[in-house]
């Protein structure tokens, strides 16, 4: 697989110059970046999905600091509603698929890595998870920040105790859940507990 050069330059740390990140934005980009290519690694992924995976932990805030009023008519139609705080990732997304990006899976995970998706697949889970759990996060528990060390053997578990985290957070502010969302933590809850059947066996 050859990848995108807009990829290619993100994997090896090149912030496209289209990107809105003040100096703390590219920190956490960073680090969000190297713990998605610690995962991959984890993982035995070849170099290529290496590549991807830090590509998609380096772009997906790439449009975090921009005015959301220059953000808001980039979206397409179904994310309209989204508040100002959410617009950057399908923004983010919609401007690579112009740079030329075909990535699908890297695509969806960039639009959706706030949301969540049913859709998502390991890159977008793991995403999800690396911009919740990235060392840098003040909001972090002693728990949370184990469950960082814990992805690499039971990552439909840390996904999903993410998604519980996020989502409680979503039900204590009074904030409505989309589709996408309920449809992600659907999926995790529906799907069986890796530990579990490995334990059966």
């Amino acid at each position: 697989m050859t990848l995108h050069p807009l990829l290619q330059r993100a994997s090896e740390g090149s912030v496209p110059g289209w990107a809105r990140v003040g100096e703390a934005r590219c920190a956490h980009m960073a680090r969000v970046a190297a713990l998605m290519e610690e995962w991959a690694s984890d993982w035995n992924l070849g170099q290529d999905d290496r590549a991807r995976w830090k590509a998609a932990g380096l772009l997906h805030d790439a449009l975090r600091d921009a005015d959301p009023v220059e953000l808001r008519p980039l979206v397409p139609p179904e994310f309209e509603d989204l508040p100002d705080a959410l617009l950057h990732g399908p923004a983010t997304a919609r401007i690579l698929e112009e740079d030329g990006v075909t990535d699908r899976p890297l695509l969806l995970s960039v639009a959706y890595h706030t949301l969540g998706h049913p859709e998502l697949d390991r890159l977008g889970r793991s995403l999800y998870a690396a911009d919740f759990l990235e060392s840098g996060r003040k909001h972090l528990s002693d728990r949370e920040e184990g469950l960082r060390e814990s992805m690499p053997a039971d990552p439909r578990g840390v996904v999903l105790e993410v998604a519980r985290a996020r989502v409680s957070e979503m039900v204590r502010k009074g904030n409505p859940l989309r589709a996408e969302t309920v449809g992600f933590w659907n999926r995790l809850v529906g799907e069986p507990d890796a530990r579990s059947t490995e334990s059966a066996t």
